[in-house]
């Protein structure tokens, strides 16, 4: 088959890279896209990864997203129109289910969290199938055009798939000047330009000047556009180690004593690592991480001041590791549907 696979954000990158290899293994041509958006193009890179830079984000306001929607459709579907793909795949890009829908190819877009209404509502009508976790349950979907027929549904996190084979670089935190002495904390911003994080949320500040200035901690802020990176650096906290690019934030994560993070993939990912992790996330809470916090695996933050700072004891931990073959069949589903 010929496939196409869409990449809007740097969360996107870790979830195909093991689809990818495994369609090429299996003698599949496969093509990609992607947006200028935070650090996704230079995780591509990072992980060898070639795509066709389409479009950028939009930034806040409803307004600006709609209208450059409407130019990458246009961009994609001149893109893709003389390529003759088989398959289209995407993690939440309703711009590649319409432009595939458009253009008469099957596509399959898979995302963990429910209650991105705006782009909810475009791709999951235009897709063949849709693929989520099982936790969510099926009738939060309706509302977006999503019946039995075309749902499907996987087992655990998104994390412990693509992370199955994943093995931590041990010389990655000293690269960045962590000191192995200092309780190390990675912490991630909140999705301030996402539409589904309307309000700002004082609560990851706080923790963040707070730990930013304790000398038996090392604070490692993991940006997600370079305006944030600005914003951390003119706060000159002794204490906050801010990587200039993107890194290896699985391996960083893996030998953290603790994770603070506002947005979901770095708190499963310490999920599925074992590693403590806080969310201050400030929107509604989806139905992955409601299981995740009613079984203690992901724990809210009310206070900064009630973090339990100490180093981890090291071991093997318990770790879910889950083959991405299987969840690339769910996603193929569509071919066979279309």
């Amino acid at each position: 088959m010929k496939v196409w696979i869409d990449i809007t954000a740097a969360a996107h990158v870790l979830v195909f890279r093991p689809l990818i290899a495994l369609l090429r293994e299996r003698g599949h041509e496969v093509e990609l896209t992607s947006r200028e958006y935070g650090q996704t193009l230079e995780l591509l890179q990072l992980h060898g990864l070639d795509a066709t830079v389409l479009g950028r984000h939009a930034g806040r306001g409803r307004v600006h997203k709609v209208r450059a929607m409407l130019a990458r459709l246009h961009a994609l579907r001149r893109w893709a129109r003389p390529r003759g793909f088989d398959l289209a795949l995407a993690h939440g890009s309703h711009e590649l289910t319409l432009t595939a829908r458009r253009l008469g190819i099957p596509s399959a877009t898979t995302f963990d969290y429910e209650w991105a209404r705006f782009q909810h509502t475009l791709g999951c009508r235009a897709a063949t199938k849709v693929v989520v976790p099982d936790a969510i349950p099926a009738e939060r979907l309706r509302r977006y055009g999503v019946g039995p027929g075309k749902l499907l549904r996987y087992p655990g996190l998104k994390e412990e798939y693509y992370l199955a084979d994943f093995e931590p670089d041990p010389s990655v935190p000293g690269e960045l000047g962590v000191d192995p002495t200092r309780i190390v904390v990675v912490l991630r911003p909140p999705p301030d330009v996402s539409l589904y994080h309307r309000h700002a949320n004082p609560l990851f500040p706080r923790t963040l000047a707070l730990l930013g200035r304790r000398e038996d901690v090392h604070a490692v802020v993991i940006p997600r556009t370079q305006e944030q990176r600005a914003r951390v650096r003119e706060l000159a906290l002794p204490s906050v180690i801010l990587p200039e690019g993107a890194v290896d934030a699985q391996s960083l994560i893996a030998q953290a004593d603790l994770v603070v993070s506002a947005g979901g993939t770095m708190n499963r990912e310490a999920v599925a690592l074992g590693v403590p992790v806080h969310t201050t996330f400030g929107g509604r809470l989806g139905a992955l991480d409601e299981a995740l916090i009613a079984s203690g695996r992901l724990v809210p933050l009310r206070d900064p001041d009630s973090l339990d700072l100490r180093k981890r004891e090291r071991g093997p931990g318990e770790r879910i590791r889950r083959d991405p073959a299987e969840l690339l069949e769910l996603l193929l589903a569509a071919r066979g549907a279309g």
